[in-house]
């Protein structure tokens, strides 16, 4: 049994250093370079921010709320469908199993002649798990996971067409998008999202299901700390420029394991660095206070990674929090949505609070941003601008709330002399993969691993699927130590 885990981040980039001194418009530009993965997240946490620091936040248009939503949809799908099936799913899956592959697709046939020849890059090396699916749902899985390169490539697609690329697109920024919404744009988009609509529905539900039956017994592991909070996506209405009162698709909140929706106060968010390389004069303060001070080698530290917290406790956020407090707000579409996939399983709501329930989030919650697309792309006006202009201010400050694919994102700004002054990030894995805090509190997926009983210690399959259900956007190291403190060997999980 794991009787302690230790998240380590283990680079630092210091963005918010590289910004400090430069004109407020870059920082859309740069923060995107924060992640290859979802760059988009961080373009609109960053816009959002600047449009509240430019005093314009309730003034975008409609056309401009409605195609940001759109790009953001796109990129959330691809990413989703990147986790899933490139990330997670061959933790599950028995690939060599194609090598008793008889039929006619090309693309099985292929991976057949790979395994038999020992060439089984991408999918080796890993770790040897316990496989419970059938030949022909390895088979399956195998299958899909070739679809899913493509169904990612056509979301991408789909993200450029409003944003002009992928990945660091250049349509989202201050005042709106820099595209104006045309018959051909929408057809183009349109004809795209029912692709992939219909790929979530048909294959990509299906198959979290299909593992979710295999290996039920993960709705039993690693449910970590049970709170869980959303800053919320996709705004339906922009004329309130306090971010915490709009109405979104995803509700922001909190939610705890009684499943009883509070609402979000930005200002009980604070940062501990005790077990941090940073200055220990920098704990404890809320982002709009925020420094960047590092000092590596500080005695007591173990990461690069600060340690979030709200009103002082430990909070998980990402794709189970943000579907989760919709859950809670009594929004019956993600009520249906849940309610149905956990009667296949004769379960409640609290086994969301596991493995297999942030894999189910996902997937659901992508379907409920999938088909909330169409809508938005009717409601666009053709022809009409997506964009407003606005004049630099001398002095300001601003702050971007968003949730990016893996969770609550939030960017904050102070401007003085009409140059950023200081700027802060507080990324979804900050939340997730934190090191403990100044009250030895551990992060999440520390938590979650903890107690977790492990079948062969030098096999740990278990914390493998366990970090993988975050979707950490960093590399995690997870050091296996006995009772004694004799090592038993260090675990990377991409």
């Amino acid at each position: 049994m794991v009787k302690e885990a230790r998240s380590w981040g283990t680079l630092f980039r210091g963005i918010e250093l590289i910004l400090r001194g430069r004109d407020p418009r870059d920082a859309q530009r740069i923060t995107q370079r924060i992640c290859g993965v979802c760059p988009t997240s961080h373009s609109m946490a960053s816009t959002l921010c600047l449009d509240s620091a430019f005093g314009i936040a309730d003034k975008i248009t409609d056309n401009g709320r409605l195609m940001r939503n759109l790009i953001l949809g796109a990129a959330h799908i691809a990413d989703h469908i990147l986790h899933f099936y490139h990330l997670a799913t061959l933790d599950y899956v028995d690939v060599t199993k194609v090598a008793q592959y008889e039929g006619p697709s090309t693309a099985l046939n292929s991976v057949k002649e790979f395994i038999q020849r020992g060439e089984l890059g991408p999918f080796m090396p890993r770790y040897e798990g316990d496989y419970r699916l059938s030949d022909e749902a390895n088979q399956q899985a195998v299958a899909h996971y070739l679809e899913a390169l493509n169904m990612r490539r056509k979301a991408q697609e789909m993200l450029s067409i409003f944003g002009g690329k992928m990945p660091h697109n250049c349509g989202i920024m201050p005042g709106g998008v820099t595209e104006v919404p045309m018959v051909d744009k929408i057809t183009s988009f349109l004809w795209r999202l029912n692709e992939l609509r219909d790929f979530i529905d048909n294959v990509y539900i299906p198959d979290v299901l299909a593992v979710a039956e295999a290996y039920s017994d993960y709705f039993e592991i690693g449910a970590g700390c049970r709170n869980l909070l959303s800053y919320g996506s996709y705004d339906l209405d922009g004329k309130e420029a306090d971010l915490t009162k709009r109405q979104r698709l995803f509700r922001q909140g909190t939610v705890s394991a009684d499943l009883k929706l509070a609402e979000l106060d930005i200002t009980e968010i604070t940062e501990d660095v005790k077990h941090s390389w940073y200055a220990d004069s920098t704990s404890g303060r809320r982002p709009t206070e925020g420094e960047t001070k590092p000092e590596a080698g500080k005695d007591g530290a173990y990461s690069w990674i600060k340690s979030p917290r709200y009103k002082g406790q430990v909070y998980e956020v990402g794709p189970l929090a943000r579907v989760m407090t919709t859950y809670a707000s009594g929004n019956p579409t993600v009520r249906e949505l849940v309610d149905s996939t956990l009667s296949r399983f004769k379960a409640g709501p609290e086994a969301m609070f596991s493995v297999l329930g942030r894999h189910a989030a996902r997937a659901l919650g992508i379907k409920f941003i999938a088909d909330s697309m169409p809508g938005w792309l009717l409601q666009l006006k053709v022809g009409e601008p997506a964009y407003i202009d606005y004049e630099l201010p001398d002095e300001s400050t601003g702050m971007g709330l968003v949730d990016a694919a893996r969770g609550a994102l939030g960017h904050w700004i102070e401007i003085k002399e009409g140059k950023i002054a200081n700027y802060q990030c507080v990324v979804p894995t900050t939340w997730n993969a934190s090191p403990k805090d100044d009250r030895e509190q551990p992060g999440p997926i520390e938590q979650a691993i903890m107690g977790t009983r492990i079948r062969d210690e030098g096999n740990p399959f278990e914390i493998v699927r366990i970090v993988r259900s975050f979707d950490p956007c960093l590399a995690c190291a997870v050091h296996l130590v006995t009772p004694k403190g004799r090592s038993l060997g260090e675990f990377r999980v991409a």
